[in-house]
């Protein structure tokens, strides 16, 4: 008896603790969203931009939709881009020609911008930092960065 009671206490105390984790992730992750979007307002502001948001918080400008096939989230697809970050530090470029990858291996930020263009669309995806790679700093990448990238989609594979 006095064993299963060692077991309750730690398995109530084991989901608890979980309970509390999980409760503070999102309440930190809300935190640095609403960051990342005044971050992201003041960048607009800034460069007389005007973006569209969607509801998880990436911005997005279209200066051309495009004309050939839209992809979905889980298809291989050919971008020219460049990213930078919101001081205007470049951190990658692909070449003229692009680079080919699934969308499904990128950060979220892609996997939900770059469906928004067609084949031979262009234009830039401001992505906060929840979208991108978060807290973890990556190269010259610091943590909880907002991303800029100008992307043209060549082709969906």
């Amino acid at each position: 008896m006095w064993l299963i009671q060692i077991f309750m206490k730690k398995f109530l105390f084991l989901f608890a603790t979980a309970l509390l984790f999980l409760g503070c992730s999102d309440d930190d992750e809300s935190a640095q969203l609403e960051i990342d979007l005044g971050i992201i307002q003041e960048y607009l502001q800034a460069n007389n931009l005007v973006a569209e948001r969607t509801s998880s918080g990436l911005h997005y400008i279209i200066k051309n939709e495009g004309f050939g096939k839209r992809p979905d989230a889980d298809d291989e697809v050919t971008v020219v881009y460049k990213g930078q970050l919101t001081n205007g530090r470049v951190f990658d470029e692909s070449p003229n020609t692009g680079l080919k990858f699934k969308l499904q291996s990128v950060i979220p930020g892609w996997t939900e911008g770059i469906p928004l263009f067609k084949e031979g669309g262009e234009g830039t995806l401001i992505i906060p930092s929840g979208l991108g790679y978060g807290t973890n700093a990556t190269g010259v990448i610091p943590p909880n960065s907002v991303l800029i990238f100008d992307v043209k989609l060549i082709t969906v594979h």
